[in-house]
């Protein structure tokens, strides 16, 4: 019986590698995926550090007035809390942008896991196709098998009859 060798192995091996290069470009999206959300807490953090802060300034302000101050000191705490204000602008700014980040990655993300499925089922129908083929290609090697052994014993027959 001779050996079955399958004629598109080349290319499953091809397709074998591509799953896992794909594989590998997954592991590599979810880590970049993964620093952008811990950027983003980061992000978060540092908003809420100068929100409170600018609640504090506020708090710390009605308590001046409260209390009964003077002018400048008020205008001058005024002045402070625009300045705050505005860091605190400059803080959702930096959490928005580090939003869209995070969305892009979890797209590219998305996009490689795809692209990994697509590659995934192209080896799994070639695999599918190779046995397919070699259950094919068995049944016809039977055949043939089967033709030279009825042929063998015809030829001996008919030996055996021209002995007699």
């Amino acid at each position: 019986m001779t050996q079955i060798i399958y004629p598109l192995a080349q290319v499953l091996t091809i397709k074998k590698r591509r799953v896992e290069e794909a594989e590998k470009v997954v592991l590599e999206k979810r880590k970049a995926l993964e620093m952008e959300q811990e950027k983003l807490k980061q992000r978060e953090a540092e908003r809420d550090e100068v929100v409170n802060h600018y609640k504090d300034k506020l708090q710390q302000l009605r308590d001046e007035l409260d209390g009964g101050t003077t002018s400048p000191k008020i205008q001058q705490m005024k002045a402070y809390i625009k300045v705050v204000k505005e860091r605190v602008k400059a803080e959702e700014k930096k959490v928005a942008e580090q939003k869209e980040q995070v969305v892009i990655a979890e797209k590219n993300l998305e996009e490689a896991q795809d692209a990994l499925r697509i590659k995934r089922l192209e080896v799994d129908k070639l695999q599918m196709h190779k046995k397919d083929w070699i259950k094919e290609m068995k049944k016809e090697q039977q055949i043939v098998e089967g033709r030279e052994l009825d042929e063998i014993g015809n030829v001996i027959h008919s030996i055996r009859q021209r002995k007699k």
